[in-house]
């Protein structure tokens, strides 16, 4: 019996590069829908100056993986997609609960920015997984560690 290798030729882990930068383009945009959203509600001057830093931080992010996208052969995503209408809702429900609900709703997109940065980027080139390592995937931490700070902020004893 013979075995089966199977390997991937470079034009299918290219794709799959594509698809996973695509995923966190989606992510991206959907991020900064959210925050849009949220700073429409937020009146707490300190809470809207924090989420507009984070809000610039998410939209610097999308052209970066735009262009690592068209790079290697793909097409950009245009819209969040899915994940960023559910995103929106979500976003809504909270906001009408109150700044801290908000926050709390936001601190689970940035759970989730987080996890999608630290998956699998296996078979990615030296410049895509520099360009995540060093720049993207630092930054989405740094927008996490933030609006967990505004989190406990709000969850403090007055």
């Amino acid at each position: 019996m013979q075995s089966i290798t199977t390997t991937k030729t470079k034009t299918e882990i290219q794709s799959s590069n594509v698809t996973k930068l695509q995923e966190l383009v989606r992510g991206e945009m959907s991020a900064v829908e959210t925050y849009e959203l949220a700073l429409k509600s937020v009146n707490h001057v300190g809470l809207h100056r924090t989420l507009q830093e984070i809000l610039v931080s998410h939209e610097k992010r999308i052209p970066q993986l735009r262009e690592k996208i068209i790079a290697l052969g793909g097409e950009a995503p245009t819209s969040s997609g899915v994940w960023g209408t559910f995103a929106k809702v979500f976003q809504a429900g909270a906001d009408l609960l109150g700044d801290r609900a908000a926050i709390a709703a936001l601190e689970e997109g940035e759970d989730r920015g987080v996890a999608l940065y630290d998956g699998d980027m296996a078979g990615f080139d030296a410049g895509t997984r520099r360009l995540i390592d060093v720049e993207l995937a630092p930054e989405q931490r740094r927008t996490h560690d933030l609006c967990k700070t505004l989190k406990a902020y709000m969850n403090a004893p007055s």
